[in-house]
């Protein structure tokens, strides 16, 4: 099972590339019906257990997934923020007098929340692929909030129940502030309560949970989400 990437060779401008799940061992039939699954939040192992088939295939399947997710999100960060962007944590934090932002020493931020556009970007930290939050942009980026997390260690898996929140950007506009602010706080607690249900993830898979989270918000019902995933996938 592989993602295959291509694009349209005979434009002379460059097209966006389509990414699709490639060369799998399941039928199309249990590859509709695992995105079924994936789209009502079914774990991969409870997925597993009622296609009768190995938890290992099942997780392997919804990782693809989760890259074809990551994949068009980036697409999407770059058309909104034209280019690519960089979460930069030395501004992260409240701001003091003198505009500088602090953070303890003690915690570590984990991802920026940023609303735009009528949808939710988030971005990891150490990332440096198409996303948001740039030091090097002619204009700073400051992330509408942050998510942070206290005395983690890098072999530990990242628990959503130790997270928090901390909203961070300065908008001069007091209505458009609340109306960003209430997208990131809608966003970070729908986030929590998909979390949870893992007890902990990965820090390696952690980007493409949080991605899925991403999809989840922007992209409408089940319905839609489940046509969308269809057509992405090439499923």
């Amino acid at each position: 099972m592989k993602i295959a990437v291509s694009k349209n060779q005979s434009s002379l401008k460059q097209t966006p590339k389509r990414v699709r799940i490639s060369r799998c061992k399941l039928s199309k039939k249990e590859q509709q019906k695992m995105i079924e699954f994936f789209v009502l939040g079914v774990t991969a192992r409870s997925a597993a257990d009622l296609m009768e088939m190995q938890p290992n295939t099942a997780a392997l399947f919804y990782r693809k997934i989760r890259e074809v997710i990551a994949h068009y999100l980036a697409e999407d960060a770059s058309q909104a923020f034209n280019g690519d962007f960089i979460l930069d944590e030395s501004h992260f934090g409240e701001p003091r007098d003198n505009k500088q932002y602090k953070t303890d020493e003690d915690k570590h931020a984990v991802f920026g929340i940023l609303s735009r556009q009528g949808k939710i970007f988030t971005k990891m930290t150490g990332q440096t692929t198409a996303a948001l939050l740039t030091a090097a942009a002619p204009n700073l980026l400051v992330p509408d909030s942050v998510v942070y997390i206290k005395g983690y260690h890098e072999d530990q898996a990242l628990d959503v129940n130790e997270f928090y929140q901390e909203r961070v950007s300065n908008i001069e506009d007091a209505e458009q502030a609340r109306y960003l602010i209430g997208e990131t706080e809608n966003f970070w607690n729908q986030t929590k309560r998909m979390l949870r249900k893992y007890n902990g993830i990965p820090k390696n898979t952690f980007p493409l949970f949080l991605k899925e989270c991403e999809f989840r918000f922007n992209y409408g019902t089940p319905k839609q989400q489940l046509k969308i995933l269809k057509q992405w996938t090439g499923v």
